[in-house]
This record gives structure tokens, C-alpha cells and sequence, in this order.
């Protein structure tokens, strides 16, 4: 079966730009637009890409079918010249991109769409809606799996956003170290571990705490995971070792002093002889009170709301900006918005990370072009060591990108583990490295 298209999750006027355009005639020109930040949100070091799987599933499903031009035709939103146009629309250009899990600072290239004005432009909306949403998910959660050094993180929020957006954020979080999550559509769809037991409803549900626990028990084994605070957490943990026996295999708190509880049922089990029973925290985590745990005896953690709209920072301020074009005389030439407040910089990039003679990285270094074939050339402002980031994405129209959700996983957790250990603070400050930029011209200075 053929995805639904994607063509409609668009802003109205791209449609109208790509009118204006056909008329003029400039609609075929070649273009180069690019995906990038001006800036981290405020507070981070750095952050993660993700949804890039996402995005080249929308590319491949951006088409405008009979159901989509109807829509356009009923609203009547662009001329019949342009609804014939977009009946044939096919995306037949190059994208290049940071590969998911990624880590990336202000005015990273994270993607560079090479195609003629009218197909690329038209997919500005739903690139930037996947990279904004998916990103900031994926950023916080690097920074709450960083907090949480070895101990697993669980996503759990599906309950706190969009339906939709909760199976992308459990995708998001996947790839920046959470081990598991709650949503069982995003088990179906990316093949994400799930997991789960019971909430204070199941245990309000019996007659009695115990009759709760023993039902669980009976029901999911002992190696199941009770929650223990519905009543007074000490007499729930006493409870629990005697039905599931020793071999009880966790407890959850979902509120109080978590460290002070942690502290209080750690020592209890112990006491019981469940010495391997593990404890789990939930109760509106987020990255700055996971790392006030890390000298409390927790084992897991279980995160929602925080997660899901980004810690603070649901949005990643991603833009797409047109920063080449086809002249006159068929020459490609730079061009860039130049307003005071909103800088970009013109022309195709690349983009490469520097790192030091031990691997860890210095500078994020972004040049206008194609990096020279020899990047050890001292005049080209390059060294041996530098890192490519841009990938091919799409070639020719054709998705060649696509990788399992496993290999962005791995990626992020190798990429995050070459920045400074600067990156993992969680008080407010610069990026972790700088940009530095070759052969642009950047807020007033040459760099």
C-alpha cells in the first residue's frame, strides 16, 4: 500500500510562492536551500538531529494525488496551471544532511536540499516541522540520558502531548540513549522495546494494597515492578518482598523526596534480603533532577511530560533559507538574508567536525563549496583530522540514506562521547565548541 501523501502538511503559501514563480518563470531555476540553527536554545551546549528517517519517509510521500489537488481545486489556492504542475510533482533533486543522532551547534548545515526552486521549496514545511519537533525531543533526552551516566532511562509521555507526536518523541529519545518506552506504536512502527506494569488506579482498584499485589504478581510474575507509594511506602515495600518473595524484581516511586525515599527503600529491601530488587523514580523528571539523583541508590528512571516538549525547549529554531540560486547566465551565486536579527550566510556548505590529536572535538567548521579533495591542506583552513558531516540523503530523486533506527543510536552515543565533557554541565553557557567559519561572513566579522 502506498503511505498517505504528505503534500498537505505544507504552509498555504509555499503553494502561492510556487505560483508566482511558474508565472515569472523562474520556478526551474536551480536553488541550494538549507536546514539550520542560528543558535542552541538557551542554556545547551549542544544538539542532537533526529527525525531524518522521518523526513526522508515524507519526501518519498510528498505527492499530489487526485484527494490532495481536490483539496487545493475546492479552496481554490493556486490556478489550474499550477494544480497541472503539481500533479506531476515528483522530488528529483539531491539532499545531503548530518546523519541521525548527530550532534550539531549554531549554524550547522543539517541539511542541503540541490534541486530546482519550485521542488524544493515546496518542502520546507514538513522538513522543518520533523527536524524541529524530533530534535528537541532527542536534545533533551541526550541530556537526560548524559545525567543519568549508566542507570536506563524510559520514555513514558505519551500521555502529555499530540498522539502522533508521542510515537515520534519515543522514536527521538530511542536514538539519544533512552532504552525503552511506553507507547506501543512506536513498538509496532520502529521496533522500539516497550515496556510497563500497572498505575495507582490498579492498586486503588482491590480491596486492599495486597489483594493489588498479589493479583500483579499472579498475573506478570515476580519479576514485575510495584508501584509502592498509592499508601505508605514503607509497609508497600514490606508487603511486596513477602508476596513476590526476594526475588521481587523492582519497585517504583512516583512521589515525595525521591533521594530521601531511594535512601529509605534501598535500605529496607536490603534489610529483606531483596538486594537485587531494583528501584525506579518516575514524577515529572527532567534532566537537572535526574543529575540531583545521581548519588541516590536509583536504578532507572522514568521520564514524561519534560521529555516530551523538549525540556523547556520544544522547538529547536531550526529555518530552511534559499542560500543559492541559478543566475542569468546559468552560474550558480550565493544569496543570504542579511536582516539584523535573523543572519544567514550565502552559499552551498559543508561542513566537518575538528577534533584533537586524542579525538575530541574543537570546532565545528563550516565552509562555503564542496571541501577540497585535499583536506590536510593547510591554506584551505582544514586538517587530516577533520570529520566529514554532510551524507548523501537523497540522489537523483532516489532515498539512499535510509538506515536501521540502531545505527542512529549508535552514532549519537558516539558522537556525544568525542565533545568535552563541558557539554554534559547542566548550567547555562556557551556551546561546547565553537563555529568556525571559513571563507563567511557571519554577525559582522570574517571568520
Amino acid at each position: 500500500m502506498r503511505p498517505q501523501s504528505t503534500a498537505l502538511l505544507t504552509d498555504h503559501y509555499e503553494l502561492t510562492m510556487l505560483q508566482a514563480a511558474l508565472t515569472a518563470g523562474t520556478a526551474d531555476r536551480r536553488a541550494v536551500f538549507e536546514l539550520f540553527p542560528r543558535r542552541l536554545p538557551e542554556g545547551r551546549r549542544y544538539g542532537v538531529v533526529a527525525g531524518v528517517g522521518r523526513a526522508l519517509e515524507a519526501i518519498e510521500a510528498f505527492r499530489f494525488d487526485q484527494d490532495v489537488l481536490a483539496v487545493l481545486r475546492e479552496g481554490d489556492v493556486v490556478d489550474e496551471p499550477t494544480l497541472e504542475w503539481l500533479a506531476g510533482y515528483e522530488f528529483a533533486g539531491d539532499v545531503w544532511g548530518y546523519a541521525e543522532g548527530e550532534t550539531y551547534f549554531p549554524f550547522s548545515p543539517l541539511l542541503v536540499v540541490e534541486s530546482t526552486f519550485a521542488e524544493a521549496v515546496l518542502l520546507e514545511t514538513v522538513l522543518l516541522s520533523i527536524y524541529n519537533h524530533d530534535s528537541a525531543i532527542a536534545s533533551a533526552a541526550s541530556r537526560m540520558t548524559w545525567a543519568a551516566q549508566d542507570r536506563p532511562c524510559i520514555e513514558m509521555g505519551s500521555r502529555r502531548t499530540h498522539e502522533e507526536a508521542a510515537v515520534a518523541a519515543a522514536r527521538a529519545a530511542y536514538v539519544a540513549g533512552f532504552v525503552g518506552t511506553s507507547n506501543l506504536a512506536a513498538r509496532r512502527r520502529y521496533g522500539i522495546p516497550t515496556t510497563g506494569t500497572s498505575a495507582h488506579s490498579f492498586t486503588l482498584l482491590h480491596d486492599s494494597e495486597r489483594d493489588a499485589f498479589t493479583a500483579q504478581v499472579r498475573a506478570l510474575g515476580t519479576a514485575t515492578t510495584l508501584l509502592v507509594d498509592t499508601y505508605d511506602v514503607a509497609e508497600a515495600v514490606r508487603m511486596g518482598v513477602e508476596i513476590a518473595g526476594t526475588g521481587l524484581g523492582a519497585v517504583r516511586l512516583d512521589s515525595g523526596d525521591l533521594g530521601v525515599l531511594a535512601h529509605r527503600v534501598r535500605a529496607e529491601l536490603d534489610e529483606l534480603g531483596a538486594t537485587a530488587t531494583r528501584i525506579v523514580v518516575t514524577s515529572d523528571l527532567d534532566e537537572h533532577s535526574i543529575a540531583a539523583l545521581a548519588a541516590a541508590p536509583v536504578d532507572g528512571y522514568g521520564v514524561g511530560t519534560s521529555l516530551v516538549t523538549g525540556s523547556g525547549h520544544p522547538t529547536c529554531g531550526f529555518v530552511y533559507k534559499l542560500v543559492a540560486r541559478e543566475a542569468r547566465d546559468g552560474t550558480m551565486v550565493s544569496v543570504a538574508k542579511r536582516s539584523k536579527d535573523k543572519i544567514s550566510v550565502g552559499g552551498r556548505k559543508y561542513a566537518l567536525r575538528r577534533l584533537s590529536p586524542d579525538g575530541v572535538a574543537e570546532a565545528e567548521v563550516v565552509g562555503i563549496g564542496r571541501p577540497p579533495e585535499d583536506d590536510g591542506d593547510p591554506s584551505a583552513g582544514l586538517r587530516t583530522s577533520d570529520r566529514t558531516l554532510l551524507v548523501p540523503l537523497v540522489a537523483d530523486g532516489r532515498v539512499v540514506g535510509d538506515e536501521p533506527l540502531e545505527a542512529a543510536r549508535a552514532r549519537h552515543a558516539a558522537a556525544r562521547a568525542e565533545l568535552p565533557l563541558t557539554a554534559g554541565q547542566m548550567s547555562r553557557g556557551e556551546p561546547a565548541i565553537p563555529t568556525q567559519h571559513l571563507d563567511a561572513y557571519v554577525e559582522g566579522e570574517s571568520r
